[in-house]
């Protein structure tokens, strides 16, 4: 699913239109290969990056130009870039100080993306300024086609979800569960775009921590939420799951499904355009607050070429909604006895409000 080169112009000019606001000269976009944190580079190049680090130069005019480490002449498959201008540097901190010096430059991945040798390079010469929340800001609504990827994700993960959900049995290792869903992953052009954990916990409800699928055998009495986070051939991020109980959920599980109910109703009525972060992360929680449970994890955040993005859904973020922005809210409540149930979906807002673009049923699924 290769960006066409009209979509391409269309990211361009969103993140121009970013830099003149802020007074920038340029936008520097720093990747990796750590997964979640290459997408940036994708968004920009249509390049993705295999091996090592690389970045993209977005000057406020002029053409763009992809940066790679001259150590590694192979970081991914060159001839996908679109970007033409392609440079390999023995240092590119260096080479970018030399190109930018005097300049004032936004750059995406500064405190986490960004190799320390490349930011001493850059120190002092050039004017870094941190714009990982303003260039997320500027590739948060997608077009027609940034859509169509997103949807092949969630069809990729949804069915990741029933691959799960038709294995489930107690007596079978959370690795055994998994194992089928990742081979469907990679065969549907997923890559090594996944990064999925599983939150297990005994007598009918999950304990609040994420795990590495192990060796562990699924228990009667077992919950098991697996968190499927995948990226179809488009690049794009999605998240989605549910909980598998080997029997009945216990009680306190049952409540926190009525407030999962009713979030994700008022989801629906609330994720619309000129809505705020602030007042959706209210409106989504309210249901588990007014039951007196914690939220150990923010209750949503942009998504999209990169795993977590902004704006988050949370206490006083006043970012407001457009229609097309696309969204993981995963509530994640917490009871004073440690239960737990972290459930989540990709969703897009839309005029007349918030669509769950997997419709899986809010609901436990029973095995």
């Amino acid at each position: 699913m290769a960006v066409t080169k009209q979509e391409l112009q269309r990211r361009y000019a969103n993140v121009r239109a970013a830099l003149e606001r802020d007074g920038l000269d340029a936008a520097l976009v720093s990747g990796s290969e750590y997964t979640g944190f290459e997408g940036a580079v994708t968004y920009l190049s249509g390049f993705l990056i295999v091996h090592r680090y690389a970045y993209v130069l977005l000057p406020l005019e002029g053409e763009p130009t992809i940066v790679f480490p001259g150590e590694a002449r192979y970081v991914g498959e060159h001839g996908t870039s679109q970007i033409e201008d392609q440079v390999f540097a023995d240092r590119p901190g260096d080479w970018l100080a030399d190109r930018l010096r005097g300049k004032r430059v936004g750059v995406y991945g500064l405190d986490y993306v960004m190799p320390v040798r490349d930011y001493q390079a850059l120190e002092g010469s050039v004017e870094l300024v941190p714009w990982d929340v303003e260039f997320d800001h500027a590739r948060a609504v997608k077009s027609e086609e940034e859509l169509e990827s997103v949807r092949e994700s969630v069809r990729i993960n949804t069915e990741g979800f029933w691959i799960f959900h038709e294995g489930f049995a107690p007596g079978r290792t959370e690795q055994e569960l998994l194992a089928p869903c990742e081979d469907y992953f990679v065969a549907s052009g997923c890559g090594r775009a996944t990064m999925d954990m599983v939150l297990v916990g005994e007598n009918g409800s999950a304990l609040p921590e994420f795990k590495i699928a192990g060796s562990r055998p699924i228990a009667e009495t077992d919950m098991v939420l697996p968190s499927l986070e995948i990226a179809g051939p488009g690049g794009h991020w999605v998240e989605v799951s549910r909980a598998i109980c080997a029997s009945e959920p216990s009680a306190e599980s049952q409540r926190m499904l009525e407030a999962y109910e009713e979030y994700d109703e008022a989801a629906r009525q609330a994720m619309r355009p000129g809505a705020s972060a602030h007042d959706l992360h209210r409106a989504v929680s309210k249901g588990f607050t007014d039951r007196g449970w914690k939220l150990g994890h923010v209750t949503g955040h942009s998504i999209g070429m990169t795993m977590i993005e902004f704006p988050k859904i949370g206490e006083g973020v006043e970012t407001e909604l457009a229609e097309d922005m696309v969204f993981s809210m995963h509530p994640h409540a917490i009871a004073e006895s440690g239960d737990c149930l972290y459930m989540q979906d990709t969703w897009l807002v839309t005029a007349t409000g918030g669509e769950p673009l997997a419709r899986l049923p809010m609901q436990f699924f029973l095995k």
